[in-house]
């Protein structure tokens, strides 16, 4: 699952126009559209950075501006995740402020991939606010709904 959710929102920043992917919207509070894909970059980035010495923390998120407004770079700081990901599953300790939990590298891949399927639907509450742009059905659901969608269209 992980490449296909990484691979869609490349693909979704090869056709996003940088003022678009700039712009505070309305409807996601004044937050943009590039806030949320560097949320998402940045989660899989604390996962890769932690697999090393077996520890988490996803509070230790870097902010970078530029991947916020640069969607070209946001693009090959996916590329380089693409490829990080295919790592061997391990034991991980969970960090979250004072507190540690046992995991692994699958569970927390897991949940790095359901947790960029949450901001995509969000993108594209934002994309639909602007307009003009055509969206994979898929892009921002996850895959049990698309398989409970299927289910109930037979």
């Amino acid at each position: 699952m992980t490449t296909t959710v990484i691979q869609e929102l490349i693909d979704f920043l090869c056709i996003v126009e940088a003022e678009h992917y700039t712009r505070p919207s309305n409807i996601l509070n004044k937050a943009t559209i590039g806030q949320h894909v560097r949320h998402s970059i940045e989660m899989y980035q604390c996962l890769l950075a932690g697999y090393s010495d077996g520890n988490v923390d996803y509070a230790k998120r870097k902010r970078d501006i530029v991947i916020e407004s640069a969607p070209d770079y946001a693009i090959e700081c996916l590329q380089k995740v693409l490829v990080a990901v295919l790592r061997k599953d391990k034991p991980l300790e969970l960090i979250n402020n004072n507190d540690s939990f046992a995991t692994s590298f699958a569970r927390e891949l897991f949940y790095c991939d359901e947790h960029t399927i949450h901001h995509l639907a969000l993108i594209r509450v934002g994309i639909n606010e602007i307009g003009g742009y055509q969206l994979h059905d898929s892009f921002g659901v996850a895959p049990s709904t698309i398989k409970h969608r299927q289910q109930c269209a037979q």
